[in-house]
């Protein structure tokens, strides 16, 4: 099992809401995500993103087709629009 985090920054918060509902919308839209979650930022302090993605994929390969998959590049060219800075992890679990 592969887990991908991903680490959000917007500039301005409310597109973080935006973000997380879109996000979401993977869900049943690309077979190989296992399973999803998203978390807004609460403390908004100095040192915290806004957003954290956490997504599951059975293996390195699934997490590969998900990063070309044309549903996700959609959302990732809407957060490169909007000048999201982002930070990742991959790990096996």
């Amino acid at each position: 099992m592969i887990k991908h985090i991903v680490f959000m920054k917007f500039p301005d918060f409310s597109l973080a809401k935006i973000a997380k509902e879109k996000l979401l919308s993977m869900k049943g839209n690309i077979e190989v995500l296992k399973d999803i979650e998203v978390g807004l930022d609460f403390s908004r302090s100095e040192r915290s993103y806004d957003l954290a993605l956490v997504t599951v994929f059975e293996n390195k390969d699934n997490l590969e087709k998900y990063r070309i998959h044309p549903y996700h590049q959609e959302i990732v060219k809407w957060l490169k629009e909007n000048n999201t800075q982002t930070k990742v992890v991959d790990y096996e679990i």
